[in-house]
């Protein structure tokens, strides 16, 4: 059984404006949990209308979801105690005046003085999924299966189309405002451990990243935990969706450590289209083609198809088929994230787009109040 963690990061919003509320020291200490160390279930942020969870170590999908559900209340009813809301979107809807204050603490000065007017551009918020890996070297191997199926996860999880006040045209903004970072993007593919690891040597060397903490690939292996760490899909509207992400991660690295371990090649594919496949994921999401790892444009459907066929074994195993593959159904037939923010918008203007976000965020739908 291979072991899963989640990590979640959030908005803290006015509920009447949907503008960033600089909250996150207030919301933290009053959510209940005492442990508010860097390893603890909640954190801070780059800026302050940010917060961060992370679930303990989970076996079974359903801790998943009570970890996340408990998570999300204790935040979302602290934030409601200084008249804030809690928002799981991915690119901040609405903009106040001003910029946002970044968190104090030396990690987050040393990224802002990097990164200048990029660092606080940085309201955008992702969902990252950790899962166990037996030794780095396997990890390596299964980063290198993973790639080509890195841009089906971006346009699953899309839930970023609006950045102040205004439609993007993307579904997943978080994607092309993260891609601005010096390493982010696609990892490339590496010929084992001793290549990856020399390749990060000479990044931080190189002083273009301050440390391993700036890795921003889309996929990566973890300096503090014995795990490889999925992050290119953004926060989640619903539990149960992002329990079904975090399924489908898992069973992608069961599968691509069965590969490994049966000496199964591994998949050849372009960095250039694969970039092209990230791209076009993050502007489309499910409504359009996908691009496969040849760069053939297939319909949303018949890639998810391929996925879950590919999957369906890994799936099995863990038991976790009927977590995942009716909210794939259920993705294809209402649409991600970024489908139901425009239709909010196109019932309720900017305002409705907030209530809905939040509603969703909190598990009460506007509606059920």
């Amino acid at each position: 059984m291979i072991t899963v963690g989640v990590e979640e990061e959030y908005l803290l919003v006015d509920p009447a404006t949907g503008c960033p509320l600089a909250l996150s020291d207030e919301v933290r200490r009053a959510a209940g949990l005492d442990d508010l160390s860097e390893d603890g279930e909640i954190q801070p942020e780059l800026l302050q209308a940010q917060v961060e969870i992370a679930t303990p170590v989970c076996q079974e999908l359903p801790e998943v979801a009570g970890h996340l559900l408990r998570l999300r209340h204790a935040l979302g009813t602290a934030a409601e105690r200084f008249g804030g809301r809690l928002a799981a979107t991915a690119s901040a809807p609405v903009m106040g005046e001003g910029q946002v204050p970044i968190t104090s603490g030396r990690r987050y000065t040393r990224v802002h003085d990097q990164g200048g007017r990029m660092a606080e551009d940085l309201l955008v918020n992702g969902m990252h999924v950790h899962v166990g890996m037996p030794d780095r070297e396997s990890g390596v191997a299964v980063l290198n299966r993973l790639r080509p199926w890195l841009p089906t996860l971006l346009a699953m999880s899309a839930n970023s189309p609006f950045w102040e006040g205004h439609d993007t045209s993307f579904a997943s903004w978080r994607t092309p405002v993260f891609s601005r970072w010096p390493v982010s993007g696609v990892p490339p593919h590496f010929d084992g451990l001793q290549e990856y690891e020399e390749c990060i040597e000479r990044l931080v060397r190189s002083t273009a990243i301050a440390d391993t903490g700036q890795l921003y690939w889309q996929a990566r292996l973890s300096e503090r935990y014995p795990t490889l760490e999925v992050r290119c899909m953004d926060v989640q509207l619903r539990v149960d969706d992002a329990v079904m992400l975090t399924g489908i991660v898992r069973a992608l690295a069961a599968t691509a450590l069965r590969e490994y371990k049966d000496k199964v090649p591994e998949p050849e594919c372009r960095p250039e289209l694969l970039q092209a496949a990230m791209w076009h994921a993050a502007r489309h999401g499910l409504t359009s083609t996908l691009l496969d790892r040849e760069g053939h444009p297939l319909a949303a459907g018949d890639m998810l198809c391929r996925l879950t066929d590919h999957i369906g074994p890994a799936l099995e195993e863990h038991g976790d088929t009927r977590h995942v593959e009716p909210l794939v159904h259920r993705l294809l037939r209402e649409g991600t994230g970024a489908d139901r923010q425009r239709h909010a918008l196109q019932e309720g203007g900017m305002t409705g787009v907030v209530g809905f976000i939040t509603g969703e965020t909190r598990g009460t739908p506007q509606g059920t109040d």
